[in-house]
This record gives structure tokens, sequence and C-alpha cells, in this order.
């Protein structure tokens, strides 16, 4: 296995790493601000007030793409497991 191909594979890994936590950062990123000028407009500065919403949010967005996580993760898993006969040392 040359570098070049290393590089591609972590390449892959982290390329779907992103698509994998992109979508539970963005809904956590979006409720937080939300929650933050919520506070900021009635002028309660509870800091707890974020983490269940946070919560709730993360969890059903976690819930609703887990289908296509498992997919995402299962056909990388098989590219990399049909790709290891090929590696030559």
């Amino acid at each position: 296995m040359t570098a070049d191909v290393a590089l591609y594979w972590v390449q892959q890994a982290m390329q779907l790493a992103v698509m994998l936590a992109g979508p539970l950062l963005l809904a956590a990123l979006a409720v937080g601000i939300v929650v933050s000028l919520f506070q900021a407009v009635t002028s309660m500065q509870e800091m707890t007030l974020s983490y269940i919403p946070k919560i709730a949010i993360v969890g059903g967005v976690l819930l609703f793409l887990t289908p296509w996580m498992l997919q995402m993760m299962t056909d990388f898993a098989t590219r990399v497991f049909t790709f290891i006969p090929s590696v030559s040392f």
C-alpha cells in the first residue's frame, strides 16, 4: 500500500466522520442560537436552560438519522473490507 492509498482512506474516513457528525452539530448549534436569543430578549440568564433543549433536539435528530448513519458506516466498512485483498506488501 502506498502513501497515496493510505491518505485516500484516511480522507474518506474523515469525510464520513464529518458527514455523520454534521447534522447533530448543526442541530445543537441552531438550538443554542435560538435559546441564546430567547435569553437575551427575556433577560433570563439561567445557565442550565440551554442543556435540555439541546439534548432533546440532538436525541431526536439522532433517532431520525440513525438508519442513514448506519447505512453510511456499513457502506464504508464494506468498501474497506473489499479493498483489503488488493493490498500487496
